[in-house]
């Protein structure tokens, strides 16, 4: 049997054993609690991370477009007519009297014929009423003359009258019907003289007339020889045909487009900007092309007023050669500068945010082992920078990429 001594040292010892069990227990209880949870990672390498700086900033846009003429011509049908030859195909250099193609209406030919015989007809007219007033002006002229002519005999007869009178030689009543004879012929030569000044007037007035006619059929033939001069259609510019969308044999209608040319040497570049980066856009503003073969500089030129698909077209005029191979249609690429800000805070624009927003940045802290969020006032944007107004320094590193996955993170570790 055990004796009542080693019973109490056993029992002693059972209970020094819980009582250290139970100490050790709290203790590895205490120091789980007292960790902090491990943040998140996130690759370096899957990151873009950016530098604060001061200074100058140059705010532009940047949009998408191609290289079109600045001169195009379209070629229209002034007459209706049927496609005889096509003498020209796309891609042709033409000057401005080079004929494209022919047309032919033999409707048009007939007018333009019965034109001419109608001008012809009033010309041979308007001769014909010259000769024929010209005679009748003489004959009043003839008939003016004789009684002019009796008008001073009368005058004659009357003074030798008076002169017999005054001896007695004749009667009083022979005197009498002298006067009245001589009244009588100056009414007359009176009427007469205004009969020839109303005639000259009545003749001009019927030549003018016979003339307006001419004129009008004049014009009509000279519209008439035009439009079949029309049925070749030339160029009318000096450039490269670039569309000729008809085919021998077929009918077109006056106003119908028969050919596009262009001028290759003078070309402009149309860009898409984006609306909500076109209202700091404005005429004059330089801007740089790219071309993939080569840049130029230019200067905006024009700024459609209408916004179509989300974006403003704005044509930009070149200021010096264009690069090799550069050609109508050709895409390219062109950044357009609004202002040079002098000493501004600034960073790179990060894929997330627009100007003049406040958003939430992973700043990198000081060992840039980790990057604890930050709100973040942005101010102007550029096409790859953006302005701080508030919330960074220089020198800090933020990163820029967009993290979807770390929304609910405030602070992560970079590997």
């Amino acid at each position: 049997m055990d004796s009542p001594h080693k019973s109490s040292d056993r029992r002693t010892r059972f209970l020094l054993f819980g009582i250290f069990a139970m100490v050790a227990i709290a203790f590895v209880a205490v120091s789980v609690l007292s960790l902090k949870p491990a943040l998140p990672s996130v690759e370096r390498s899957t990151i873009w991370v950016d530098t604060v700086r001061r200074g100058p900033m140059l705010r532009a846009v940047r949009g998408l477009g191609k290289l079109v003429p600045e001169q195009i011509r379209w070629v229209p049908a002034l007459s209706s007519g049927r496609v005889e030859r096509i003498l020209a195909r796309p891609g042709a250099a033409v000057r401005p009297d080079t004929v494209l193609l022919v047309l032919s209406n033999p409707e048009l030919q007939q007018s333009a014929v019965d034109a001419q015989l109608q001008l012809k007809a009033a010309e041979a007219e308007a001769v014909n009423l010259k000769v024929e007033l010209t005679s009748q002006q003489l004959n009043q002229r003839a008939q003016a003359a004789i009684v002019q002519s009796d008008y001073k005999q009368a005058m004659l007869q009357a003074a030798v009258n008076e002169e017999l009178a005054t001896q007695g030689l004749i009667s009083q009543l022979t005197v009498r019907l002298s006067r009245v004879k001589v009244e009588e012929l100056a009414t007359r030569n009176t009427l007469e003289l205004q009969r020839i000044k109303i005639s000259q007037e009545a003749i001009r007035s019927r030549l003018a007339v016979q003339q307006t006619k001419i004129a009008q059929l004049r014009n009509l033939t000279a519209l008439k020889q035009s439009q079949i001069e029309a049925l070749r259609v030339r160029a009318g510019i000096d450039g490269v045909l670039q569309q000729l969308p008809v085919e021998v044999g077929q009918q077109v209608t006056p106003g119908t487009n028969l050919a596009r040319v262009a001028d290759p040497r003078r070309l402009k570049a149309e860009l898409k900007i984006a609306e909500t980066q076109a209202k700091d856009v404005q005429l004059g503003q330089v801007a740089l092309i790219d071309t993939r073969n080569g840049t130029v500089s230019g200067r905006v030129k024009r700024i459609d007023p209408a916004v179509l698909n989300g974006t403003v077209t704005v044509d930009v005029s070149m200021d010096g050669n264009l690069p090799g191979g550069a050609r109508p249609d050709l895409s390219v690429e062109g950044t357009i500068e609004l202002e040079r800000l002098r000493d501004v805070l600034y960073v790179g624009r990060p894929a997330f945010g627009q100007a003049m927003s406040t958003v939430e940045l992973f700043k990198l802290e000081k060992d840039g082992e980790n990057a604890v969020r930050v709100p973040v006032k942005l101010g102007r944007s550029s096409v790859t920078t953006i302005e701080i107004l508030k919330g960074l320094e220089a020198g800090e590193q933020v990163i820029l990429s967009d993290m979807p996955t770390q929304e609910a993170s405030e602070r992560i570790h970079l590997e």
